[in-house]
């Protein structure tokens, strides 16, 4: 017993004394690189960007993100056009969206302007005035037609010339 409580001793106090030892760096960083436009700042103009992006401020011009997720906050206030692969709005957006991906308005959320996208989820609550254009994903559609266009049955072809 005396052993087994000198080797537990040896063992705590081993990695202190050894400078080589491998002590992890600790970061305080965001999990996801995210840009943050505050309640209080105000922006005219053009936004653009590969990181995502929260919007709890106040955004008039055009915002073109068209690889990142563009999120409207509660108190945001958006009065510009938006090029993004996926928006989500809870607050306030006065112009037209235009999504690779995805458009999520939440039940706080509004919007007024035409959107462009491969998916929308509209919940219960949420304002949405304007037209609504789905369309479909660019990948599934080469996705679909490379094995059609390989084939050489009689529907296959059939179908490839009616599409």
């Amino acid at each position: 017993m005396l052993q087994s409580s000198d080797n537990s001793f040896l063992k705590s106090s081993s990695p202190a004394s050894n400078p080589n030892a491998y002590n992890p760096i600790k970061t305080v960083t965001a999990p996801i690189d995210q840009a943050t436009i505050g309640r209080t700042v105000m922006i005219k103009g053009e936004i653009s960007g590969s990181e995502a992006l929260y919007i709890d401020g106040r955004i008039e011009g055009k915002i073109i993100m068209p690889e990142s997720r563009v999120t409207i906050g509660r108190n945001g206030k958006v009065d510009a056009s938006i090029t993004a692969r996926e928006v989500v709005v809870m607050g306030k957006v006065t112009g037209n969206i235009e999504c690779s991906d995805r458009v999520d308005i939440r039940s706080e959320g509004s919007v007024s302007g035409d959107i462009s996208t491969v998916r929308i989820s509209v919940e219960d609550g949420a304002a949405l005035k304007g037209g609504i254009q789905v369309h479909a994903d660019h990948k599934q559609e080469k996705a679909q037609s490379q094995p059609q266009q390989k084939s050489d049955s009689p529907k296959a072809l059939a179908a490839t010339a009616s599409a």
